[in-house]
């Protein structure tokens, strides 16, 4: 892409005209009425999905009865991170509640051959320097992640305090007692102090409705759940016992353009089931230097994630730390983005112009490397995305459009409307059944629906009032951490918070301001510590003001549908719900400034009666 691109100058090789068409008629033929409806909650029947497969020994444990000063829900890099600021804090008396058999969250459930960070690891796993850490390659692979995991759990001495095996069932505010009332599925009564949810943005996986699904005969699983005794081999690949298998999958985002080279490397035949194709660019991983890595000084990795940070947010930097395909497709739009908002020359081109113009110049750049990497020109068209950049997570893999050049492998392009049914043989799209052995859904995780269901308990705070009752009618937060009438609980998401490509570093800006926040409460007494009303509707005005301001949203409701933009269904509350509009560095810069007031503005704090 150009430094900078002036529409009505740059010569092009297309019509933007046509292209604008044919990307809305890309979106409508997608369209769905029944939108996040179409998926199934793997519950009842299909609940098996979400049975661990990495658990080799059930943990057998009496229900506890305890009090404790801080439960975290959740052992991913959010409880993990939490703790560790919470322990630097000095406070130990704290208790991880975790349904995987181990820490990792998302990096516990995913082990599918392939999985590895789209993040460069150098700034993706947290606490590196802490630990002493320096990931193998730019991109680490799932293993490594996981290992990672464990030893912050380690360092920090969060395996004391954790309870794995065990999920949430319910919460409630016992205002009397000032305490939160913790059931689990294992009998547990835990009465805490606070609390703080890390339940993970991509948390809970989702199947498509597809008719017939319960009727296939053969072997199925969800990517979340890599089923290795079926397949053979582990997550480096050798999937051995694919080579008689006819395999089908279904889905073609992100985690399926890690795991189809693997699967079509060993199976008879692979059929990928393809509703809407990702971008992919180029990921060009590389091992670690490790002259560069004796090099690093302290403080390297704050550095680096903030230069990165800065990058994807259009804001200019001496030098690019990272210089990844995350800096060059975000970085380069939104400097576009920061230089037309200040221009104010009659006749310049509008800010809308020149990310138009911007983002057509990128995605020409994807579709040509799609027609690069792929043999078969019917094959290769199918492949492209007509959409705009972000309307989907953008995907960085070198194996994914080459596994399509093999004999072996078939794109079962659903030209947007998904698989048809599916029958006790294999699955039918438009009118045509594929015979397979397995059905591998790689179809993501649940975004959109409400908190509560994501999360798979509900919150009762001081009124009686549910939070899913309280946000009926819109998010309400203070800087997306902490709702009114919800004392001592706190909320680690993106919503009403900061996006950021780099999401462990939301999670660190989050962490940091908790345990800020409760060692104040600590030290001077107080039990309850709440948002006020004011505060929270002024944070929640502000979201709204700064929802269009291009930095607060992705998927839009020109785009095709997806989990970005509610499955291509106008939510009237959306806006509401959206990231700072101001963009993560000055949302950061926010609380760090509201942290150094020491003045606590807009929250509650409450003592023994």
């Amino acid at each position: 892409m150009s430094e900078q691109i002036d529409p009505q100058n740059t010569p092009v090789d297309f019509d933007p005209d046509a292209m604008r068409a044919r990307y809305r008629q890309e979106r409508d033929k997608r369209i769905r009425q029944d939108g996040n409806e179409q998926y199934i909650e793997m519950s009842g029947d299909f609940s098996h999905f979400v049975d661990d497969p990495y658990i080799e020994t059930a943990i057998e444990r009496e229900p506890l009865i305890e009090d404790v000063e801080v439960l975290l829900v959740g052992g991913g890099f959010g409880g993990l991170q939490a703790g560790a600021r919470l322990r630097d804090a000095g406070i130990e008396d704290i208790r991880i509640v975790e349904k995987g058999g181990d820490f990792g969250g998302t990096w516990y459930w995913n082990r599918y051959p392939g999985a590895a960070c789209d993040i460069e690891s150098y700034i993706y796993l947290p606490l590196v320097e802490e630990l002493g850490k320096i990931p193998s390659e730019k991109y680490a692979r799932a293993k490594e992640i996981l290992s990672h995991a464990r030893a912050i759990g380690e360092h920090y001495d969060l395996y004391r305090g954790a309870i794995f095996q065990t999920e949430v069932t319910g919460m409630t505010w016992d205002d009397e007692a000032q305490r939160w009332l913790v059931a689990t599925n294992r009998g547990d009564t835990l009465r805490a102090r606070f609390v703080a949810m890390a339940n993970g943005p991509l948390h809970r996986p989702k199947l498509p409705g597809i008719a017939g699904i319960q009727d296939f005969e053969g072997h199925t699983f969800h990517t979340s759940r890599w089923d290795y005794e079926y397949t053979g081999g582990g997550p480096d690949g050798g999937l051995n016992k694919l080579a008689d298998k006819r395999v089908a999958v279904i889905g073609t985002g992100a985690t399926a353009i890690q795991c189809v080279p693997y699967v079509g490397e060993t199976a008879e035949h692979l059929y990928v089931f393809q509703r809407t194709p990702s971008s992919v660019d180029i990921r060009g991983n590389t091992p670690t230097d490790p002259d560069w890595a004796k090099s690093l000084e302290p403080g390297w990795h704050r550095e680096r994630m903030e230069n990165f940070n800065a990058l994807v947010s259009g804001v200019p930097q001496a030098q690019d730390l990272v210089a990844d395909g995350w800096t060059d497709l975000i970085g380069k739009t939104m400097r576009l983005f920061q230089e037309a908002a200040q221009n104010t020359e009659a006749g310049a081109p509008s800010v809308a112009e020149l990310l138009e113009a911007a983002n057509f110049e990128k995605m020409n750049e994807i579709r040509a490397l799609v027609d690069e990497k792929v043999g078969d020109a019917e094959v290769a068209e199918s492949l492209k995305p007509y959409y705009q950049m972000f309307c989907k997570r953008p995907c960085f893999n070198d194996q994914y459009l080459p596994t399509f050049n093999r004999p072996s492998v078939d794109l079962i392009d659903t030209d947007g409307q998904g698989v048809e049914r599916i029958t006790s043989k294999g699955i039918v799209v438009a009118g045509r059944e594929y015979e397979v052995d397995c059905i591998i859904f790689a179809t993501g995780f649940e975004v959109g629906t409400s908190y509560a269901r994501r999360a798979g308990y509900e919150i009762v705070g001081r009124t009686g009032e549910t939070l899913t009752e309280y946000w009926s009618k819109g998010l309400r937060t203070l800087h997306g951490l902490q709702s009114h009438g919800f004392p001592n609980c706190f909320i680690m998401s993106g919503s009403q918070g900061a996006f950021t490509a780099n999401y462990p570093h939301l999670l660190e800006e989050c962490s940091t301001h908790i345990a800020h926040i409760l060692s104040h409460a600590r030290a001077h007494g107080f039990t309850t510590i709440e948002p006020s009303k004011a505060a929270e509707q002024e944070w929640v005005e502000t979201i709204i003001q700064k929802a269009d301001s291009g930095l607060g949203g992705l998927g839009g409701k020109e785009c095709t549908p997806g989990y970005y933009n509610n499955e291509g269904q106008e939510n009237p509350l959306a806006k509401q719900a959206s990231s700072y509009g101001g963009g993560s560095i000055r949302f950061f810069k926010i609380l760090k400034e509201w942290r150094e007031t020491g003045e606590y503005e807009g929250l509650e704090f409450g003592r023994p009666a």
